[in-house]
């Protein structure tokens, strides 16, 4: 039986590197940005303007 990967990559955008990525359980989405070769990047929620996690969905 495979194991289901829990985080999925829904957006890629070519700025150094830029993602969005869905945590496929609670679909909380996050922000990931990287820049440069030394491996620097950084990963956080994102969230609305009230500060509450964007979500989407969690399909079954």
């Amino acid at each position: 039986m495979a194991k289901e990967k829990r985080f999925e990559k829904i957006y890629s955008q070519d700025l150094g590197s830029t993602e969005i990525w869905v945590d496929r359980q609670t679909g909380v989405q996050y922000l990931f940005h990287a820049s440069g070769y030394a491996g620097g990047g950084g990963l956080t929620v994102l969230t609305d303007r009230d500060g509450k996690p964007i979500t989407q969905p969690i399909e079954n």
